[in-house]
């Protein structure tokens, strides 16, 4: 029995044919590899245009539920979704929300820290050799003095996101995709001009010697003295620009 889908009078005709063809796939009625009916096809089932059917199939391909395969036994599939796929998309979304002002900077690093403290004790039991050697290599490349702000900022990010995918769980990694290479980088943007980087590489160690020894609290505690001392740094500098500007600083 063909999917039916109902359209309302209001918004992008092409969002909404997305939308309607999105939650058929969230609900089962279509299913992975099955063929999507043909351009033509859904112009005549949704009473539109091709132009506007093509457009809501790149939505769909945008977001990677559906694939497009040339020649004779070609079309558009339903995908099979993987968390590695939709990384991307949590990724330029948080990005987004916090470039748009959406959230400030002290709820972005409650939530970004809150998230990668749930790591932590999944970590400490099943961290790998290969997730520590991620960890020590990172630290080994912060500690080189030579190294630009950018690259620093990049390892950075790197650490936290073997830290994060040492949990195991892929549920958690694409959660913490959006925090950690998203809100990490923007906490670096405020912050790198007045942190101590060996207060970071000290901090870090302290967090993959806890892991490796299976010490999930003592990875905790570091963690916390890290999102402490963030937070510090951030509101210093907000003090100072406050000052300079001759306004009272913010709370």
């Amino acid at each position: 029995m063909p999917v039916t889908y109902d359209l309302n009078t209001e918004g992008e005709l092409s969002a909404q044919i997305a939308a309607a063809i999105r939650d058929a796939i969230v609900a089962g009625r279509l299913i992975v590899d099955e063929r999507l009916p043909s351009e033509a096809e859904l112009a005549e089932q949704f009473e539109v245009s091709r132009p506007t059917v093509r457009e809501a199939l790149k939505r769909l391909a945008a977001q990677n539920l559906i694939r497009t395969q040339r020649g004779a036994t070609g079309g558009a599939f339903v995908n099979r979704l993987r968390y590695e796929d939709a990384y991307g998309q949590q990724i330029t979304t948080s990005t987004l929300l916090l470039s748009m002002n959406e959230v400030d900077f002290d709820t972005a690093c409650e939530a970004r820290y809150a998230l990668e403290r749930a790591c932590v004790p999944l970590a400490a039991l099943r961290r790998g050799a290969d997730h520590l050697a991620a960890m020590r290599a990172e630290i080994h490349r912060q500690a080189q003095p030579g190294l630009s702000d950018e690259s620093f900022c990049a390892s950075d990010v790197a650490f936290h996101r073997a830290l994060v995918d040492a949990a195991g769980n892929p549920v958690l990694s694409y959660h913490l995709a959006g925090a950690v290479e998203a809100m990490q980088p923007l906490m670096n943007m405020i912050t790198f001009t007045a942190r101590s980087r060996q207060r970071i590489v000290d901090l870090h160690t302290a967090i993959a010697d806890a892991l490796e020894a299976g010490e999930a609290s003592r990875a905790e505690m570091a963690l916390a003295d890290l999102a402490a001392y963030t937070v510090a740094l951030a509101r210093d500098l907000r003090a100072r620009r406050a000052t300079r500007h001759g306004a009272a600083p913010a709370g």
